[in-house]
């Protein structure tokens, strides 16, 4: 069935979500089910969420905050390494072990809850979860964020009715017999994400040392801040005031080494720069308000800079899962989207990356765009079509 063909909406629907341990996983999976509320509501339809996680992953709190009904799951995490040899340890083989019980308790959950459809977005603890779904007889849909799919989704992909892709570019990488079920949605995007508008960062953030003729550039490393990017930000600051103002959120742990440093500036371009420790509710609007961000890739960042037709210079995290960081950057600076400082990433190397761009605005203009070609904003909408038609085939 066409997912584009969007199937009808039924009065109650019952939807299984497993997956999580980060924000990756769990927030496609939050933005989804926000959408098929809504979707529902239009008819005066509901919604019914089991959310199958660990107890210590990001889920555990996002699910009960949003109050869906949680519940866990033993679970074994595989610590990976390119000797197989080392595959094999204690660590391996104990958490391995595990994953029989867990897809017991799962089943008992699915067959009690008695979903219409399960929707899997990738972590640890979608194995035991979707296996149970294949045993329950459920229709499984995998959700995948990253370019190349994850080692969860690899496992379960033999199993699942429908697999959503964020990428095309994972489809090649996909083994042949599992491909027609595939299809390409797009990572979901929160949509408050999108629609932010650059003067309320101004006037929320106390901006009234920017000088507005020239661009802006967005800093971040995640919540925590990130000491890579921290460190190279503050090797070049001088020379990037001079040409930029700098929003840089650099995690709570790190704000005063690097309010130290920002007392050092000239005072000619010190009101340029903007250290905080974190950006909440405002980030929308700071993203409006960046012409170039410079951060972490990993899928939702990603996923969200593409929606919106950023300017990036990724700083991949070198300890992803997979190296999937590096697999994401060097996709979009293929494509011409983005530059990827991989590897050992010195000021003089982010330097160079920068100094192009914020020199050229056309040269911006033209990132951005291929930045926008591989954007979907309506990838929560395209998520939620091939749940239903899944539920309904």
């Amino acid at each position: 069935m066409n997912e584009a063909a969007r199937s009808p909406l039924p009065a109650t629907f019952r939807l299984v979500v497993t997956g999580g341990g980060t924000g990756g996983h769990t927030y496609p999976a939050l933005t989804a089910i926000r959408t098929l509320q809504g979707r529902l509501a239009t008819v005066g339809g509901t919604l019914d969420v089991l959310w199958i996680g660990t107890p210590d992953g990001l889920e555990a709190k996002v699910a009960p905050a949003e109050g869906i009904a949680f519940t866990t799951v033993a679970t074994g995490k595989i610590r990976r390494s390119s000797n197989p040899l080392k595959m094999v340890s204690p660590a391996n083989v104990r958490d391995m072990a595990r994953v029989p019980l867990g897809v017991a308790q799962a089943r008992k959950a699915i067959a009690e809850f008695a979903p219409d459809v399960v929707l899997a977005t990738g972590g640890y603890v979608a194995v035991p979860a979707g296996l149970a779904a294949r045993l329950c007889k459920r229709p499984l849909v995998l959700h995948e964020q990253t370019v190349r799919l994850g080692l969860a989704n690899r496992k379960l992909a033999g199993s699942a009715t429908r697999i959503a892709l964020s990428s095309e570019s994972t489809l090649p990488l996909l083994p042949e017999s599992v491909r027609p079920a595939a299809v390409v949605t797009g990572n979901p995007v929160r949509p408050e994400v999108l629609s932010g508008h650059a003067d309320k960062a101004i006037a929320a953030l106390g901006l009234a040392g920017f000088d507005r003729r020239l661009p802006t550039l967005y800093v971040t490393g995640g919540a925590q801040g990130a000491q890579q990017i921290n460190g190279v930000i503050r090797d070049v600051l001088p020379w990037l005031l001079e040409r930029a103002n700098v929003v840089h959120q650099c995690g709570p742990a790190n704000v005063e080494p690097l309010r130290a440093r920002a007392a050092t500036l000239p005072s000619a371009v010190a009101g340029r720069y903007h250290l905080t420790g974190f950006v909440g509710p405002e980030l929308p609007d700071v993203l409006a308000l960046a012409d170039i961000v410079v951060s972490r890739s990993g899928a939702g960042t990603l996923a969200e800079l593409t929606a919106l037709g950023k300017p990036a210079v990724f700083v991949p995290l070198a300890s992803a899962a997979g190296n999937e960081q590096a697999y994401n950057a060097r996709h979009l600076e293929e494509a011409g989207a983005a530059v990827a400082l991989t590897g050992d990433v010195t000021a003089e190397r982010l330097h160079n990356a920068l100094g192009p761009l914020l020199a050229d605005p056309a040269r911006r203009a033209g990132m951005a765009q291929a930045a926008r070609a591989h954007g979907r904003p309506d990838a929560a909408d395209r998520l939620v079509d091939v749940l239903l038609s899944a539920a309904s085939s």
